[in-house]
C-alpha cells in the first residue's frame, strides 16, 4: 500500500471538491487509484492537443486504467457526476456520453415495459 500523502487528495489533477466523499471500511476508493502516481498527466488533455497526440495519450491512460484495482468504482463515479473531461475508469468523455445515453435508453425501455405490463394485467 502506498503511504498517504500529506496534501489533500487530488485524483488525476482534478480539484479536490470534485473528489467523491464516499468511503467504505478500507477508505475512499480513490486512495488505491493507479492514476494517483506518476501518470496523472495522461488523463486530461492539454489545450490545443493534436488529434493523433490525444488518441495516443488516451490509449496510454486506458492502459493505466486497465491495471487499476478501482477502475469500476472510478468509472461509476465519472458516470454519476458526470465528469465532463478526461479519462476516468478507462473511458474517455465521449465514451462516457455513449454509456450514459445507452443507460437512459435502457431505463426508458424498462419503464415502458413496466407500464405495458401493468396495463395488460389490469
Amino acid at each position: 500500500m502506498l503511504p498517504m500523502p500529506h496534501q489533500p487528495l487530488q485524483v488525476a489533477a482534478v480539484p479536490s471538491q470534485r473528489v467523491p466523499a464516499r468511503e467504505d471500511e478500507a477508505g475512499p476508493w480513490h486512495a488505491e487509484a493507479v492514476c494517483r502516481r506518476d501518470e496523472a498527466g495522461l488523463f486530461f488533455a492539454p489545450s490545443k492537443e493534436p488529434t493523433a497526440a490525444r488518441l495516443s495519450r488516451e490509449e496510454a491512460a486506458k492502459r493505466v486504467c486497465a491495471r487499476c484495482p478501482v477502475m469500476v468504482a472510478c468509472r461509476e463515479h465519472a458516470l454519476l457526476q458526470p465528469e465532463p473531461y478526461g479519462v476516468w475508469g478507462g473511458l474517455t468523455a465521449a465514451e462516457r456520453r455513449v454509456v450514459l445515453a445507452r443507460r437512459r435508453r435502457r431505463e426508458v425501455e424498462l419503464r415502458k415495459a413496466a407500464t405495458e405490463g401493468i396495463a395488460q394485467a389490469g
